[in-house]
């Protein structure tokens, strides 16, 4: 969300042109959502470097001699034209970008949705929490009359981290900056004094479990075996969660799995438990080294669509 802050004190201090990665397809530098801002001076933040980029702050600048509210819908192929073998396809929108119409910042914030109304010389913003549709990065481009509408900031899944000893403290260190969201609980009131951390006592925290949304990724590793294997037993006994990772080995694993056997746990809902956590490879048993593995194991995860169209 760094270029709302950026759009909420550049425009003050003179012109301002603002690129927007509408949509990509194949391999591309950065994906939907991603902004920067070009003033005659310099830039603010970055669309992946590159040709493209180039190419796209030299289209931003020569906005900058148009009205503001001006825009163009431009798509990039990353391939010979640009001097780039990426071989994807990106589909930007430049604006100059117009400080009477930004309003809309007021109520900006992370996971609402901006929708960005495209009229001749202008574009009109709102923010909101409508439905939306994924918009390609082929076929014709948005027109005067379009309706664009995003989340704003990145799309972070949810990540319940259960236990704030060595690792689960490793991994909130790690966790900024990552298209992740932590919700972290501990059953010990000793952490109540660390940032972050819900201390919830341990004959309702099964109930965190059961709270979380289905693309949520659960990640278990508390003090105490027994407290493991109720959380893991509610994480597998409930709607299947994008993913459910238990701290062990292979024996903690093998006993676990008899255990969710003989107390009616299914197979397929056996077969969703990742134990041991982490990148496979990745063998160090420090705090730090487990923390990134497992962060890692969690990027791999598939992401949810950003930048999305609806009927105009």
């Amino acid at each position: 969300m760094e270029w709302i802050e950026q759009l909420r004190t550049l425009p003050r201090h003179g012109p301002v042109a603002m690129i927007s990665v509408l949509a990509t397809e194949g391999s591309a530098p950065r994906g939907s959502g991603t902004r920067m801002l070009v003033t005659a001076q310099g830039e603010h933040g970055t669309i992946g470097g590159g040709a493209l980029e180039f190419r796209a702050i030299e289209q931003a600048r020569a906005m900058l001699d148009h009205p503001a509210g001006t825009w163009r819908v431009q798509d990039y192929p990353l391939g010979p034209l640009l001097g780039q073998c990426c071989g994807g396809r990106v589909r930007l929108l430049i604006e100059h970008v117009d400080p009477a119409a930004l309003a809309w910042l007021g109520d900006a914030g992370e996971g609402r949705v901006l929708v960005s109304h495209l009229k001749p010389g202008a574009i009109e913003r709102r923010v909101g929490d409508g439905p939306a549709m994924p918009i390609s990065a082929r076929g014709d481009r948005p027109q005067a009359g379009a309706s664009l509408a995003e989340a704003i900031g990145i799309w972070r899944r949810p990540l319940y981290l259960f236990g704030a000893g060595h690792v689960g403290q490793a991994i909130a260190r790690h966790v900024g900056g990552l298209p992740l969201r932590l919700a972290w609980f501990d059953t010990r009131p000793v952490f109540e004094t660390i940032d972050g951390v819900a201390v919830v006592p341990e004959s309702a925290i099964a109930q965190c479990v059961e709270q979380a949304p289905d693309h949520a990724a659960m990640v278990i590793l508390t003090h105490d075996h027994g407290l493991d294997y109720r959380l893991t037993h509610a994480a597998l006994a409930r709607s299947p969660l994008a993913f459910t990772g238990l701290i062990g080995s292979k024996t903690k694993r093998a006993r676990f799995m008899a255990r969710l056997e003989r107390d009616g746990i299914s197979a397929d809902a056996r077969g969703r438990l990742t134990c041991p956590i982490g990148l496979p490879g990745v063998t160090g048993k420090e705090p730090d080294v487990i923390a990134v593995a497992v962060l890692a194991q969690l990027l791999q995860l598939p992401q949810l669509a950003q930048v999305q169209a609806v009927a105009a």
